[in-house]
């Protein structure tokens, strides 16, 4: 039977801790991922400045950080890791490889959703005079906005699950406690509560990102 008078603070702390890592990196990947995007729609064949060459460079580092699996990335960037926090254990660490991860895979969502944005428009803009910068941050970007808040629902639940298993490796939060008070004690309650913790999380994102979305596309 599990003593919840000891456990269930300990399960706060690595809830705080699993939204702390979440937050960190959902915030980096907003502030990089987005340029990113932008980035990748203006330089493609067809865009408001093709450069194909450098646009191949970015896409292809897209898709190498896309097609690495998280639990291997982990590894694989624990010297920057460490370079960058002193240490690969904990919830800040994980934040270095959270973000690394969640970088591409929003800015090709970001790609994708500036796409969506009639041409029409970016036409009009152009025949008014506007400048490149000035058709990014008046007609892509708020046009874009539906799909840009869903973009960023996709990818903070991405990142909560990669936070989950991140727990493997000693990373924090609510995979770590889960592992250690669970899975290693054979405590099955605790288990459960963290799994029930983290329903509750991705469900009340998504909820939020939907319904924020909706009255975007409304307006």
């Amino acid at each position: 039977m599990t003593n919840w008078d000891r456990t269930g603070p300990a399960l706060v702390d690595a809830t705080w801790e699993t939204l702390y890592m979440v937050g960190a990196s959902m915030g980096l990947s907003l502030l990089l991922g987005i340029p990113l995007g932008v980035l990748l729609v203006l330089t493609a064949p067809g865009g408001l400045d093709p450069r194909p060459g450098l646009n191949s460079v970015l896409g292809g580092a897209v898709n190498i950080g896309r097609s690495v699996p998280f639990i291997v990335l982990l590894v694989l960037v624990a010297p920057l890791t460490r370079l960058v926090t002193g240490t690969t254990i904990g919830s800040t660490a994980t934040i270095v490889p959270l973000t690394i991860a969640a970088v591409p895979f929003f800015a090709r969502l970001v790609e994708a959703s500036l796409r969506e944005v009639h041409p029409g428009k970016v036409e009009a803009a152009q025949a008014m005079g506007a400048r490149r910068r000035d058709v990014v941050r008046r007609v892509l970007l708020p046009e874009a906005r539906p799909g840009l808040v869903a973009a960023a629902t996709v990818t903070l639940i991405a990142l909560i699950s990669y936070s989950a298993m991140a727990g493997a490796i000693g990373g924090g939060g609510l995979g770590d406690f889960a592992i250690r008070y669970g899975y290693q004690r054979f405590n099955t309650e605790v288990t459960l509560a963290c799994v029930a913790v983290l329903l509750v999380m991705v469900q009340g994102v998504q909820w939020y990102g939907d319904r924020l979305a909706r009255r975007l596309a409304h307006r």
